[in-house]
């Protein structure tokens, strides 16, 4: 399961707590949607939090993290980012930016 934010203050909310797993992506991006898969069965039934941003919905946050390119994905334990990734990565790489 995953949530979706379109604003700073839903973003700031969800990533203060917890393990949680920020993915930028489109629609229209191929990868995006390879990504969306594998994170869905990945991180379904774990600790970690999936919260998704659609970068034509909320560009301004696209920017404010300075992601150039999707999908871009940011790691973050209570707040403090541990991680970033650009483009598909393995499920097994992720996790370790969790431990």
């Amino acid at each position: 399961m995953h949530k979706e934010v379109k604003t700073a203050q839903e973003l700031d909310e969800a990533i203060k707590t917890g393990k949680v797993l920020l993915d930028f992506w489109a629609p229209w991006c191929g990868p995006c949607l390879m990504m969306g898969q594998i994170i869905e069965s990945a991180f379904a039934l774990s600790d970690i939090s999936v919260v998704k941003v659609n970068v034509d919905e909320a560009p301004e946050l696209a920017a404010k993290f300075g992601v150039m390119s999707i999908p871009q994905l940011f790691c973050f334990k209570d707040g403090v980012k541990t991680a970033s990734f650009t483009g598909v990565t393995k499920p097994e790489k992720i996790n370790e930016a969790f431990k």
